[in-house]
């Protein structure tokens, strides 16, 4: 199967953070980021032009400080169709996949999948970033 064209970036980030309203403060009030949406109390996706920060509660036991707090990375998809054309190119090459390509509430489209270290990549059309134009190796 040939590889679709090239992503457009990765310029989408999640992190799970224990000090939500404090990173929230950090991220929109210091860092300068705007607040894009905020579905529910428990998470929030800020931007800041080309890029997205999602935040995410973090509810488990109490972690390593030394341990990872990502979440996932996203690498950024300009149209919605492209989403399905990488899902079915990333399926074809043996890629393990965590979830089937969705439309969600705020007209993104993405799936999940991991890299050969266990790490979560989203693959994501998000209509505030996707369609930049910017140069490309």
């Amino acid at each position: 199967m040939k590889r679709p064209r090239p992503t457009a970036g990765l310029r989408h980030v999640a992190l799970f953070v224990e000090r939500y309203e404090e990173a929230l403060h950090f991220y929109q009030n210091l860092m300068g980021m705007a607040l894009e949406w905020q579905p529910d109390e428990d998470n929030s996706y800020l931007c800041s032009g080309n890029d997205n920060l999602a935040l995410h509660r973090y509810k488990g036991e109490a972690r390593n400080p030394a341990a990872q707090r990502l979440d996932h990375i996203g690498f950024i998809i300009d149209t919605l169709d492209e989403v399905d054309e990488w899902f079915a190119f990333l399926t074809a090459e043996g890629v393990k996949t965590l979830s089937e390509p969705r439309t969600h509430r705020d007209g993104a489209r993405s799936f999940y999948c991991l890299d050969p270290d266990g790490n979560t990549v989203q693959i994501i059309y998000h209509p505030p970033i996707s369609g930049m134009i910017f140069s490309r190796p």
